[in-house]
């Protein structure tokens, strides 16, 4: 996590605390995620991320389960990366 473009300790601070949902569930697979793939991530994949912490914990859950899908790109690529967390 070294680097100009690494996230700040204060950002991930804040991302872990807006991963803590209501469904256990989803705080496995936002923190994750954050944990795993969002340093290394692009800012436009950055801002999706943030973008999906903003919806409610239903939708989310239905995105992460394959319910549903984002209807805007950058939400299915988000999203698709959390759902091929390795096993």
């Amino acid at each position: 996590m070294n680097g100009p473009d690494a996230p700040s300790r204060e950002e991930l601070s804040r991302l872990r605390w807006r991963c803590r949902r209501g469904m256990r569930e989803l705080d496995v697979l936002l923190l994750e995620y954050l944990e795993r793939a969002y340093p290394g991530a692009s800012a436009h994949e950055r801002a999706a991320f943030a973008r999906l912490l903003d919806l409610q914990d239903p939708e989310v859950f239905g995105y992460l389960v394959g319910r549903e899908n984002p209807a805007e790109e950058s939400l299915r690529d988000v999203v698709a990366l959390i759902r091929r967390r390795p096993r």
